[in-house]
């Protein structure tokens, strides 16, 4: 059994979902706890089939009893216990995914879960038919909900254009300087952003920044790491103002990273 697994969503999808993931405990006898998911400017589905895991953000502690569950931007890592006979399915949405809905407010949702109604759920799915079945299931909703968007809204609103400019620039870009691309004053920008994403636009620039620079690290491998290296390619100032934001979001030094407790995403080939 393969504890984490990815599936990944037609092309025209991409726009909207970056990926679906598993944590399978759905033939395990025991408790697999203490493992860590790190944050990456994405929003999640969560769909719990089975017993329960208990989730806990910077926030709070999340008992998450099998059912639908919509997981905000996390600014932190989070620890996720997975009680036996459980399978959770995640649909990572990417940030500006949630502004083509414009009824959503997420200004102030950040490290946090709720639960929702599989009626309040923008495509039909029951739990049965893609946990305890078959993931293609799943994958084929997703792809034709999410096809129809894009065909429906072939323009790009205001927020995507902001991520689309902050990824064409690496992550280094200055809000001033997305407002001058876009002819949008600051504050507008600022607004809509948080409104749509529940982060300023800083702040979820540095997220990816940071999750980029794990990834890095992760890819080279932990025996050959160069923090200096590492620090300087992802344009931190220097060695100490990535170690400090390493503590920051980790809770501990880089030097004792330990890969093995985390969920990290594939290496797409």
């Amino acid at each position: 059994m393969n504890l984490y697994s990815e599936y990944y969503v037609s092309k025209n999808c991409e726009r909207f979902v970056n990926k679906i993931w598993c944590l399978d405990n759905s033939i395990g006898e025991s408790l697999i706890e203490n493992k860590l998911v790190l944050p990456n400017g994405c929003f999640n589905l969560a769909i719990v089939s089975g017993n329960a895991i208990e989730v806990h953000t910077s926030k709070q502690k999340y008992e998450m009893p099998e059912g639908f569950y919509f997981c905000s931007q996390m600014t932190n890592k989070v620890l996720v216990n997975i009680q036996p006979k459980t399978k959770v399915t995640i649909i990572q949405l990417h940030g500006w995914t949630l502004s083509m809905f414009p009824n959503y407010d997420l200004s102030n949702f950040t490290d946090s879960i709720i639960r929702i109604n599989k009626n309040e759920l923008p495509f039909k799915h029951e739990i049965n038919s893609g946990l305890n079945g078959n993931i293609l299931v799943l994958l084929d909703i997703i792809n034709t909900y999410f096809e129809d968007l894009n065909t429906s809204h072939l323009n790009k609103n205001l927020v995507e254009r902001i991520c689309e400019i902050i990824k064409l620039h690496n992550e280094e870009i200055t809000v001033s300087k997305i407002g001058n691309i876009l002819n949008v004053s600051q504050r507008l920008l600022q607004i809509k952003f948080k409104t749509a994403t529940g982060l300023t636009i800083k702040k979820y620039i540095q997220i990816l920044k940071f999750r980029k620079s794990i990834d890095q690290m992760v890819n080279i491998g932990l025996e050959k790491l160069n923090l200096t290296d590492v620090a300087l390619y992802n344009k931190y100032f220097d060695q100490s103002h990535f170690i400090k934001q390493f503590k920051d979001v980790m809770k501990t030094t880089p030097k004792t990273f330990n890969s093995n407790s985390y969920f990290l995403s594939k290496k797409r080939e």
